[in-house]
C-alpha cells in the first residue's frame, strides 16, 4: 500500500471510529450529568469536526494534479489551524463547564467511562500510526494529527481516572472535586495544544 493511500485510510478510520463517540456520550448524558462526561462530549464533537476537515483536505491535496504546491500548502495550513481552533474551542467550553457546574448528582457515568477507556487504547494506537507515517514521509496534516492523538490519548486517560472515581465513590467530595479538576486539567491541556498548533502554522 502506498504512503498516500495509507494516510488517507488512517484518516478515514479515525473519522469512522470517532463518529460514534459524541452520539453515545450524548445518550449517556440523559442518565448521567458528570462534569467530566459532559465536557468529554463537547471535546469529542469538536475533534470529530477537526478530523473530518483533515480527511477532506488531505484527500484533496493528495489527488494527482489537483492543486499546485502553493495551494496545497495553503489548504494544509487551513486544515491544521482549524484542528487547533477546535482543540481550543473544546478546551474552552470544557473549562467553563468545570467552573460553573454544581450538580453533585452525577448519575450513570458508565457509558462515558467505557468510551474513555476504549479511547485510551485506540488513540494511543492512532498516535503511534500517525507518528510513523509522518516520519516516513513528512506531511503537515499527519504531523498535526499525531499531536492531536497524543493529546486525545492523554486526555482520555485523565477522563478515565476522573469518571472511575465517580463510578466507585459517587456523591463524595473526593469524586466531586476530582471530576471537576479532571475536566479543568483536560481543558487546559487541550487549549495549550490547540494554541501551540495555531501559532506554529501561522508562523511557518
Amino acid at each position: 500500500m502506498s504512503h498516500k493511500k495509507s494516510g488517507s485510510r488512517t484518516l478515514l478510520m479515525s473519522v469512522l471510529m470517532s463518529a460514534p463517540g459524541p452520539l453515545l456520550l450524548g445518550l449517556g448524558l440523559l442518565s448521567g450529568q458528570s462534569a467530566t462526561q459532559l465536557a468529554d462530549f463537547v471535546r469529542r464533537s469538536a475533534e470529530l469536526l477537526a478530523l473530518i476537515m483533515a480527511f477532506v483536505i488531505y484527500t484533496l491535496t493528495k489527488k494527482e494534479q489537483s492543486c499546485d504546491e502553493s495551494r496545497k500548502a495553503k489548504l494544509e495550513k487551513m486544515s491544521n489551524i482549524f484542528v487547533g481552533a477546535m482543540m481550543c474551542l473544546g478546551g474552552s467550553i470544557m473549562f467553563i463547564l468545570a467552573l460553573v457546574s454544581s450538580n453533585e448528582n452525577t448519575g450513570n457515568v458508565i457509558p462515558g467511562l467505557t468510551i474513555a477507556l476504549l479511547g485510551v487504547i485506540a488513540n494511543t494506537l492512532f498516535w503511534r500510526k500517525y507518528t510513523r507515517l509522518n516520519q516516513e514521509s513528512p506531511n503537515g496534516i499527519l504531523a498535526v494529527q499525531a499531536r492531536l492523538y497524543k493529546a486525545k490519548s492523554l486526555v482520555d486517560l485523565c477522563v478515565t481516572v476522573a469518571l472511575l472515581s465517580v463510578a466507585i465513590v459517587p456523591g463524595t467530595p473526593f469524586s466531586f472535586y476530582l471530576d471537576r479538576i479532571g475536566s479543568a486539567v483536560v481543558a487546559l491541556y487541550l487549549i495549550w495544544c490547540g494554541t501551540k498548533t495555531i501559532y506554529e502554522r501561522i508562523h511557518n
